[in-house]
């Protein structure tokens, strides 16, 4: 298996991309922290589900818009496991359904920053003192296809703003960590989450329209995009940014 022997986190794991990133390093062998804030349900049941597969995993819970939290989650996975070897930042803010599509643009933009801005760079450095002493170490960041062309709307501004900063800030970081340690970004498109199940048939439709392969992505394709970053097949890149938008942006 790709990651036999790995240690990977990933954060927002209870659901959506993250809880598909997670099952698909565990398929491939990694052992997985499991990281979720509020749905301690959820991440249990992914556990559950990983380990009778034969996988090993464990919640660990964190508010990444707490230093201190993000300290604790990493202490936690070296107490546990000994090591860092992969550490996925795929936990991101929901502004786009209830209750957060509710929430004034400025607070929306507060929390964007606060979790999926400075969420991402503290557990980014955090990964980097776990895995400054090992052989190999890898960090996978979330960023978005449409922060490299943008498009309109103010939830498009406001994700521009903060998916942007997370692809920036990923690139300088890969520069400053190498050779040691990889730095790479997913930028996923249109993908069936939490978001596509509020929009009838119509308005999915319209909205991929535009789309090369004429569809909306899933989890488990953003997953397998992970895995293939996280794992050696992937040794000779850092710095880069995987679309996995069905060619809407190229």
């Amino acid at each position: 298996m790709k990651l036999a022997d790995y240690v990977a986190v990933v954060t927002g794991a209870s659901g959506g991309i993250g809880r598909a990133v997670a099952q698909a390093f565990a398929e491939e062998g990694a052992a997985v922290a499991a990281h979720y804030w509020r749905s301690a349900d959820e991440a249990e049941r992914l556990v559950s589900e990983i380990a009778e597969r034969g996988g090993r995993a464990v919640p660990v819970q964190a508010d990444l818009s707490r230093e201190e939290d993000i300290s604790a989650l990493a202490r936690t996975v070296l107490d546990r496991f000994g090591r860092v070897d992969i550490w996925a930042n795929i936990a991101g803010v929901d502004i786009l359904t209830a209750p957060g599509a509710a929430l004034p643009d400025l607070e929306k933009l507060d929390r964007l920053i606060a979790v999926d801005l400075r969420g991402t760079v503290l557990c980014s450095w955090a990964a980097v003192q776990a895995m400054e002493e090992q052989e190999r170490g890898v960090i996978i960041n979330m960023s978005w296809d449409y922060a490299l062309v943008g498009t309109p709307g103010r939830e498009a501004e406001l994700f521009a703003a903060v998916k942007g900063g997370v692809l920036s800030f990923s690139k300088s970081l890969a520069r400053s960590v190498a050779p040691r340690i990889r730095v790479n970004v997913l930028a996923p498109g249109w993908i069936t989450t939490a978001f596509s199940e509020t929009l009838d048939e119509a308005t999915r439709q319209r909205i991929v329209a535009p789309t090369p392969l004429g569809r909306w992505g899933t989890p488990a394709e953003v997953a397998r995009a992970a895995v293939f970053l996280a794992s050696p097949d992937s040794a000779y890149m850092t710095g880069q940014v995987l679309l996995i938008g069905g060619g809407e942006v190229m």
